[in-house]
């Protein structure tokens, strides 16, 4: 029974690692051929003056590198529930415990991936036109209107109200502040998606997040949950196949803001739905991305408190690129503490 519980998860991976790889040739033949990059190099700083030290060290391959990688996740994660749902109903007694597409375990996840896709989708559409993408309010308020969508799908829909801790025997009981509090882990995790500025980086740190979240779902018997997960690790693992120094493409929008929301329903779903932490434990598992925010938050109450930077860039991982670590070296070391981080935060979800 356990190698075939095993097998329910592992298969999806498979399958959408080898969509992922299978469909990228044409999306690479596609970008490439229509430059689907942006027009000028360059970022603009949360003040609104250029990022002139991010400049220095992306200017040469920041243009001239496709947008749109997250295509690549997000639709070889649709493929697998796809096909796998049509083998399911064809052939029931072979194929009907591998759909993973259910109403109570994996619709909200599913529709948060896609909801954010698409709205990422539109935003890289902005920056390979020269528009700069859409302004960083609007994509907050519209990350926020679909965490608050599924908070309250959570709230009214499952009744869940409270988060557990480790140690603690009962769950804590939030009441409607539940919903609030929901839509702030969204938009902080969210805020993490800016990982994506390293060939590799984001790729593997998000693959080792989801894979993180499948062991935890499948040892709660949450086997949807456990196999959207590996799915959507397949898919990232595809990504990484050609996002490894030189990019192929980025992950950019259409990959964060999806595989972000995405993470946040199912670290809910894994929590005292079945008497699970995996929203304690986010923080955890996540690390680089906690990381990530945390450092952008320091860096720019740094400046308006002492008028100095604490960082020489901000986020973390461009730090260390301008002090002097070559950016595979940054990818590595984030690889090696994203594991680290994955195994302590699954050991404390279960024990």
């Amino acid at each position: 029974m356990m190698m075939s519980d095993v097998m329910r998860i592992f298969i999806p991976t498979t399958i959408a690692f080898l969509f992922g790889i299978g469909i990228t040739p044409f999306l690479a033949h596609f970008l490439y051929q229509r430059k689907m990059w942006k027009p000028k190099a360059g970022k603009v700083a949360f003040d609104g003056t250029p990022a002139e030290t991010f400049n220095r060290l992306h200017e040469s391959r920041d243009s001239g590198t496709p947008r749109f990688g997250g295509v690549v996740v997000w639709g070889s994660v649709l493929l697998t529930a796809g096909l796998l749902s049509i083998l399911s109903v064809l052939f029931p007694d072979a194929f009907g415990a591998l759909s993973f597409i259910s109403r109570n375990q994996t619709w909200v996840p599913l529709a948060a991936l896609v909801a954010g896709a698409l709205v990422g989708l539109l935003d890289d559409l902005f920056e390979v036109k020269g528009k700069s993408g859409l302004p960083l309010r609007i994509r907050l308020l519209i990350v926020a209107a679909i965490a608050l969508l599924c908070a309250w799908w959570f709230y009214e829909k499952l009744g869940v109200s409270a988060i557990s801790f480790p140690f603690l025997l009962q769950p804590v009981s939030l009441g409607v502040w539940f919903i609030p509090f929901f839509v702030l882990v969204a938009l902080f995790i969210y805020a993490g998606g800016v990982i994506d500025g390293i060939d590799g980086l984001a790729g593997g740190i998000f693959s080792t997040i989801f894979a993180a979240y499948a062991g935890i779902a499948f040892f709660q018997n949450q086997m949807d949950i456990a196999a959207l997960s590996g799915a959507i690790a397949g898919g990232l693992l595809a990504f990484l196949w050609f996002n490894i120094p030189p990019a192929r493409f980025y992950l950019s929008e259409t990959g964060t803001m999806g595989l972000t929301l995405a993470l946040v329903v199912i670290a809910f779903l894994t929590d005292t739905l079945d008497g699970g932490r995996g929203i304690t434990v986010l923080p955890i598992i996540a690390l680089p991305l906690v990381a990530t925010v945390a450092s952008n938050v320091l860096q720019i109450l740094s400046k308006k408190r002492f008028g100095k930077k604490i960082l020489k860039i901000a986020p973390l991982h461009h730090h260390f690129e301008a002090i002097g670590w070559p950016a595979y070296k940054v990818t590595m070391r984030y690889w090696i503490v994203g594991v680290l981080a994955a195994i302590i935060g699954m050991s404390v979800a279960l024990l």
